[in-house]
């Protein structure tokens, strides 16, 4: 089983491998594989080459697009290629349909245990991993998120081939439609958030061990960014185009302190602070060995490297949350709250910019949530944390008598 795609820094290189028909000499499997397959002669290289031109046009803004995208339309090629033996631009509807079937039940040959890379450095080539396979194993089966993600992606590519002429009909949207697998969501979705006693456990175990061990100080610091601002963990994130640094805060006429960055669609934002927030940036800074408060020229990272120079990637910063639910998770268990502490379990760092957006959705401004949320209609933040119209219909029906 051979991938078709490397990462996103290596996207470049095989661009240009194909156009140089250098393929060999890097990647001497996925040439073999593209020498051997059962289709007219040059069908697989054309369209590996709109694959990376769809990837590489959809992957630059973010490398979290570009690993979603690559993973469902590597997926797609392959079993259009080794199952159907057709192009991906002479599938018909039925063969979308019964593509979806083998996501639901893949064949075991194309399942792998767990997460495995795809490519390795050795001896100047890039060799697979004998390990990968498109599918990872669920023991649950597949997921609805899968299914959705599945579809976007299909649907976005079909698109694009559409545009650029390669495709004339997209068929993802009929089976969408008539999918038996898929599941049609109810109108009251709550987002997933801590509960106050697992956030005070979170935010205040990770507090009383700073005395003991100061690193925690930037724990505690990414916790109140993620909750008290809202932000997306990758909105901490170093990324190509985006570098999120000290000068980045800024402070108004008025003394008000603000936070601009750069959010989904590379959208910049002033997310605004509050004063508690500010102490925290203060005893963060003074932590690191900075002054209370940044000025406008500083070029120090917002959340620090321990060891090297730079900013976080959105691994390491995950990381560090985990490591904050972990520390409040065993204090759950000691302090008897066994249920809260096996849903914390379950949390991601993103349950943390839900929670501080539902807590202060009681007392502030829908716009004014809307904005620092970085939500381009208010109605997404009134669906999402408020949902007005799921309240007034209940209130409306609470006193409909039998």
């Amino acid at each position: 089983m051979t991938p078709l795609v490397d990462t996103l820094k290596q996207l470049r290189y095989l661009i240009a491998h194909l156009d140089d028909e250098t393929l060999q000499s890097e990647y001497p499997a996925m040439a073999e594989f593209l020498n051997n397959n059962r289709l007219e002669e040059n069908v697989c290289l054309d369209e590996l080459k709109f694959l990376y031109q769809f990837l590489y046009v959809y992957g630059r803004k973010s490398e979290a697009t570009f690993n979603r995208f690559r993973n469902e339309i590597e997926r797609f090629h392959l079993w259009s290629w080794l199952i159907q033996e057709k192009s991906v631009f002479e599938l018909k509807r039925d063969d979308i349909e019964a593509y979806v079937d083998f996501v639901v039940e893949p064949d075991k040959a194309w399942l792998a245990d767990s997460v495995q890379w795809r490519f390795k450095n050795h001896q100047g080539t890039r060799q697979v991993n004998p390990n990968w396979r498109p599918f990872v194993f669920k023991e649950n089966g597949v997921s609805q998120q899968t299914l959705a993600s599945m579809f976007t992606a299909l649907n976005v590519f079909y698109k694009f081939a559409i545009l650029e002429e390669k495709a004339f009909a997209n068929f993802v949207p009929v089976v969408k439609k008539n999918c038996p697998y898929l599941v049609v969501q109810s109108q009251i979705k709550l987002p997933d958030t801590l509960s106050d006693l697992q956030w005070e456990y979170v935010f205040g175990v990770t507090k009383d061990l700073c005395e003991q061990n100061p690193k925690l100080e930037r724990n505690l610091f990414t916790l109140a960014c993620l909750k008290g601002l809202y932000l997306r963990i990758s909105e901490l994130s170093e990324r190509p185009q985006w570098s999120p640094v000290m000068s980045h805060f800024w402070q108004d006429q008025d003394g008000f302190w603000f936070l601009r960055i750069m959010g989904k669609g590379n959208k910049l934002r002033d997310v605004t602070l509050s004063d508690d927030f500010v102490e925290y940036l203060k005893r963060y800074r003074q932590s690191r060995g900075l002054t209370s408060l940044p000025r406008v020229d500083e070029p120090h990272p917002i959340i620090h490297k321990l060891r090297g120079q730079g900013g976080m990637n959105v691994r390491q910063l995950r990381r560090i949350v985990q490591e904050s639910f972990d520390l409040a998770i065993d204090k759950l268990k000691q302090d008897g709250f066994s249920e809260e502490s096996e849903n914390l379990e379950a949390a991601t760092s993103h349950w943390l910019r839900h929670t501080g957006a539902t807590h202060d959705a009681q007392t502030r401004p829908l716009k004014h949530l809307s904005e620092d949320l970085g939500h381009s209609k208010i109605a997404t933040t009134d669906q999402i944390y408020i949902q007005t119209n799921i309240k007034e219909r209940a209130k409306s029906g609470v006193k409909r008598k039998l």
